[in-house]
C-alpha cells in the first residue's frame, strides 16, 4: 500500500491545494513578477480562504494582464468596471484600487532603482528564515519583521498590505519557512 506524503493539515486533500503545498508554497521565490502576483492575490485574499483565491489564480492571472505592474498601473475607470464586472476574481473596490495603486507603487520603487525582490528579501537577511513549529496552532498569523514590512510598503505608497496579508506573502514566498516539522516540504527546503 503507498504511503500518503506527509503535509501540512492546512492544504487538506484537494488536489489544487495539495499541488500548491507540495511546489510552490514556502519556496524561496526572487521572481519580480510572482513577487508582485503574491502582494496582489494576498490581499485579495484578505477575508477569505486561501483556497478561494487559488481557484481563481487564472482567472486573475487574465484579468489583470499576468501581473504585469506597468499594465496595471495604466488602469482607468474602465478597467475598474472590468474587473468589477469579472466574476472570476473577488469584486471588491477597494481591493482593486489597491491593486491599481501596488502597481504604481511598485513602478516607483523601480524607478528609484529598487526591486521587490530586494526590498522584501532585505526584511529577512536575504536568508529564508526556517522555523521549527509542531503544530498549527504553533504558526504566527504575524511577526516583527512582517510589522515592519508591512509599514515600510505603507510608507512607499503600498495598500492592502497588513501585517496579517505580509506575513502569509512572505509564508507563500519562501522567506519564512513555515512548514511543520512533521511535513516532507520542511526538510525538502532546508528546515
Amino acid at each position: 500500500m503507498p504511503s500518503t506524503p506527509t503535509r501540512c493539515p492546512w492544504c487538506g486533500s484537494d488536489p489544487l491545494y495539495t499541488a500548491y503545498h507540495d511546489t510552490e508554497w514556502g519556496v524561496p521565490c526572487h521572481d519580480e513578477r510572482a513577487l508582485f502576483e503574491f502582494l496582489i492575490l494576498e490581499g485579495a485574499q484578505a477575508g477569505l480562504s486561501w483556497i478561494t483565491i487559488l481557484r481563481k489564480r487564472e482567472n486573475y492571472r487574465r484579468a489583470y494582464h499576468g501581473f504585469d505592474p506597468a499594465k496595471i498601473a495604466r488602469y482607468g475607470e474602465k478597467d475598474v468596471a472590468r474587473l468589477l464586472g469579472d466574476a472570476g476574481i473577488v469584486r471588491n473596490r477597494l481591493k482593486i484600487a489597491a491593486s491599481i495603486d501596488n502597481a504604481r507603487a511598485t513602478l516607483e520603487l523601480y524607478e528609484r532603482g529598487g526591486s521587490l525582490d530586494q526590498l522584501l528579501w532585505s526584511f529577512v537577511d536575504g536568508q529564508p528564515r526556517i522555523n521549527r513549529w509542531r503544530e498549527m496552532a504553533e504558526v504566527p498569523a504575524i511577526t516583527p519583521q512582517a510589522e515592519a514590512l508591512s509599514k515600510e510598503l505603507k510608507r512607499l505608497g503600498f495598500r492592502f498590505i497588513g501585517p496579517t496579508v505580509i506575513y502569509a506573502h512572505m509564508q507563500a514566498t519562501g522567506m519564512v519557512n513555515d512548514h511543520l516539522l512533521s511535513c516532507r516540504r520542511h526538510a525538502e527546503l532546508g528546515g
